[in-house]
């Protein structure tokens, strides 16, 4: 179930209950006059099936509530009410299916957003995975991967995609490139200051490294992996499933493939150099295009699902 609570110009309360009413799978409305003081109106309160959810939020916005009012979501982890089970049966499809697609554009702009805190994380993650590929050490490659958060860009390309939103695609691609750039550019630089102190050494690129020479050896397991990946970290997303996004996050390898391209650069190895950045690309590739048409799918097969419901009341 989610919880809505919703600001309305006093003049518009009437046409939003009247939405909400209407709307299958609504429940415990609540209507306070003159509640509300900035801005000025009533306060509404209900609570909605997930399923039923985005139907509801479009239908509030179009009759533009969320520049006159507001509109805030909650999802509720436990409700005990014979009226809230009620109304999840009644509403047509199921909860886990639907997306909200209103919550996935808002939380990918927000994952996508080229911030100080987002460029210090791909960089740490990256000159992390640089020591865990000079020193062949599976667990630091590993943990670099849980921290970079590279995904969220990402999946707001595929969004944007799919929603049509070409700001959001344009704020994604520069997060993603300008982040990539600039953790690559310093993990060059770390990998030298590493050189100088004895503790990182040529020859240990070029050796046996039989942990880590897979990021910059890519083949057809890469794009496989990639497109796995995308596609369970895209459902992850839209099933509020967040905790299936760290196995995303350690399945492919875009920031230990761009780590190994930066200490290869270092030492003037081109050969890994480049192979590390085709890695990184095919990575990159695989998860947008399996995130836009797992969220394409999703849309096709929502709308099916809903229809068959309906059709079956």
């Amino acid at each position: 179930m989610l919880h809505l609570r919703l600001i309305t110009p006093a003049e518009r309360t009437d046409e939003v209950v009247r939405l909400i009413e209407k709307t299958v799978g609504t429940t415990h409305l609540v209507v306070l006059p003159g509640a509300a003081r900035n801005p000025a109106g009533d306060l509404v309160l209900c609570d909605v099936a997930r399923e039923a959810g985005d139907e509801l939020i479009a239908g509030l916005r179009r009759i533009g509530l969320d520049d006159t009012g507001s509109i805030a979501v909650e999802t509720i982890d436990l409700s005990l009410s014979r009226r809230a089970d009620r109304a999840e049966a009644e509403a047509p499809g199921e909860g886990a299916d639907a997306v909200l697609w209103e919550g996935l554009t808002d939380a990918t702009h927000e994952e996508s957003t080229l911030s100080f805190t987002y460029v210090a994380f791909i960089t740490l993650a990256t000159m992390i995975a640089a020591c865990g590929v000079v020193l062949d050490n599976a667990i630091l490659i590993v943990g670099a991967m849980a921290v970079g958060p590279e995904f969220g860009p990402l999946a707001g390309i595929s969004t944007a995609v799919v929603q049509r939103h070409p700001r959001l695609a344009c704020r994604s691609l520069i997060a993603l490139l300008v982040g990539f750039a600039v953790a690559m550019a310093v993990t060059v630089g770390f990998s030298l200051f590493m050189d100088a102190l004895g503790l990182f050494h040529r020859s240990a690129l070029e050796g046996e490294r039989p942990n880590s020479a897979f990021v910059y050896a890519p083949d057809a397991f890469s794009f496989i992996v990639a497109v796995l990946a995308g596609i369970a970290g895209t459902l992850s997303l839209t099933s509020s499933k967040s905790g299936a996004l760290v196995g995303v996050a350690i399945s492919v390898t875009t920031v230990p493939a761009a780590a190994n391209a930066a200490v290869a650069l270092a030492y003037g190895d081109t050969n890994q150099t480049l192979g590390s950045s085709v890695q990184l690309l095919v990575n990159l590739a695989g998860i947008v295009v399996a995130g836009t048409l797992t969220l394409l799918a999703q849309k096709y097969f929502w709308k099916k699902q809903r229809g068959f419901s309906r059709r079956a009341a």
